[in-house]
């Protein structure tokens, strides 16, 4: 048996997409691999996030300067902890592991999600993109492996950063599990009345930020004639909103086209479910995993080409250019008018999420943890 530690931090703190990894990650293995020991490391534990994982396995800063000091701790004072834990293996979730653990004997995992800041660097502050370089360059040279989330993010490390081929491993990850039970018609139909939700509707999930191209949806989106469908953008509001705003305005589609923001994860299940379209055509993606959700949910697809979408979503979707509305208002159309289109995907969709599950990828960390010893 091997003790295996986790920079848990955002399993515990964040409930966006390093948070959701993290909490995959762990359920995953502590479900599905129980012969080993998963130890969770966390500066704090007060957002009720994961209060599934076992409480005696999740381990805070020990002594007063790490608990004040608790970013210094994850950088690097962690490490003499993790050698009194007598853990083996050190697995960094998002991104990032602490100096010193070669020295102190403990191999090294680090899971990098995306290089998006160095694809897209106008979308990031000069500073910003200066620390996550160093911090992945840096994980990523002291790393004994590297876990990379989709086939892209292998791409983008040997092209960008010169990572060595044969250090990195792709391991998928899957999405939260709620999207993998078939809600009843009637509770479907009762949530989406909640939210003023009528009729047959192609949705959108993801924060409303630029590289998330909804604008870009919007103006396809009105392009299709002779049609009842709405478009419902689910997602967290930045300062890209007003220009997804002022673009419905434009094209008039006031009564054509829902913005919700706050949306529960319990509910989000019933909106994917009752969609008749799942459209993400975002610029730049690491994984994708609202294309899990809508996969997992039996909603057929509209995704972008360019970077990892078409991996996330195989044979369930259609994909189109996301800088060229036409091209997506082409596919969009395709999806509307023809149902056994929309079966057909929903089918093959279902069948290609499969290689996500929990188990699958627990097994395929534990063997990479197992190579390492």
């Amino acid at each position: 048996m091997m003790r295996i530690g986790f920079d848990a931090k955002r399993a515990f703190a964040n409930k966006t997409g390093l948070g959701n990894y993290s909490r995959f990650v762990l359920d995953a293995l502590t479900v599905h691999e129980s012969g080993h020991e998963y130890l969770a490391y966390t500066p704090k534990n007060n957002r009720h996030l994961f209060d599934g994982f076992p409480s005696g396995s999740i381990h805070y800063p020990k002594g007063f300067i790490d608990q004040k000091l608790s970013a210094y701790w994850r950088y690097a004072r962690i490490t003499r902890q993790l050698r009194a834990d007598n853990v083996s293996i050190y697995h960094g979730l998002s991104n990032e592991i602490p100096q010193g653990l070669h020295q102190a004997g403990i191999r090294s995992v680090v899971t990098i999600h995306d290089l998006i800041f160095e694809r897209l660097p106008h979308l990031f502050k000069p500073v910003d993109r200066a620390i996550y370089r160093h911090k992945f360059q840096s994980a990523c040279k002291r790393a004994d492996s590297v876990v990379a989330v989709s086939d892209q993010t292998r791409r983008d490390l040997i092209e960008l950063y010169g990572v060595d081929d044969a250090k990195i491993k792709v391991i998928y990850q899957d999405c939260n599990p709620v999207f993998q039970k078939q809600l009843p018609l009637q509770e479907r139909s009762r949530i989406c009345a909640e939210y003023g939700i009528a009729g047959p509707f192609i949705l959108s999930v993801g924060t409303l930020e630029e590289r998330k191209n909804q604008h870009r949806l919007v103006e396809a989106f009105a392009r299709l004639k002779n049609h009842d469908f709405k478009l419902l953008l689910v997602g967290k509001p930045t300062g890209y909103l007003q220009k997804i705003t002022e673009t419905i305005q434009r094209l008039k589609l006031e009564n054509r086209v829902l913005l919700l923001h706050n949306v529960s994860t319990a509910h989000l299940p019933a909106l994917y479910q009752q969609a008749e379209v799942f459209a993400y055509i975002s610029i730049y993606e690491g994984f994708g995993i609202p294309i899990v959700e809508a996969l997992h949910s039996g909603t057929a697809v509209l995704a972008a080409k360019g970077s990892c979408l078409e991996e996330a979503g195989g044979p369930g979707g259609l994909y189109a250019d996301p800088y060229q509305t036409e091209n997506i208002s082409e596919q969009l159309l395709k999806l509307v008018t023809d149902v056994h289109l929309r079966n057909t995907l929903s089918e093959a969709g279902r069948q290609y999420v499969q290689q996500f599950s929990g188990k699958h990828i627990a097994g395929q960390l534990v063997q990479l943890y197992e190579s390492l010893t």
